[in-house]
């Protein structure tokens, strides 16, 4: 069994595909607080800068995509977050406009469960 950190529903898939056609290869921060809340946050690979003080959850494979979306989020929100699984979405609204999905009318935003036990023991050594 795979267990993953991070995935994305069908509906936000297609919205990474239309942004992937309009400014290339994309990632994902999940912000801290700060400007849209805690929102999952999309640019064109690159252009936020990670470091060591954040952790990579993993790369979201979007049917269409050549090359994964990779997805991160700081460290010290990792501490609190590190026993849920999130699932980004998408839905209409108006988000931060530091995010590329903004001018679209629509905004991503996380979905979340915690990890059962089983999917606990596979991750837990893992970061």
């Amino acid at each position: 069994m795979t267990v993953t950190r991070v995935d994305v529903t069908p509906a936000a898939a297609a919205m990474m595909r239309q942004l992937r056609g309009q400014h290339g290869p994309l990632m994902f921060h999940q912000s801290g607080g700060c400007c849209d809340g805690s929102a999952p946050m999309c640019y064109p690979d690159g252009d936020f800068t990670t470091g060591g003080q954040d952790v990579h959850l993993g790369d979201l494979s979007v049917a269409g995509l050549a090359t994964p979306i990779g997805f991160w989020m700081s460290r010290s929100q990792f501490e609190y977050w590190k026993h849920t699984h999130l699932t980004v979405d998408v839905v209409k609204g108006r988000g931060s406009g530091f995010s590329v999905e903004a001018p679209e009318g629509v905004r991503f935003l996380i979905r979340s469960r915690l990890f059962t036990d089983e999917e606990w023991e596979r991750l837990k050594d893992e970061l």
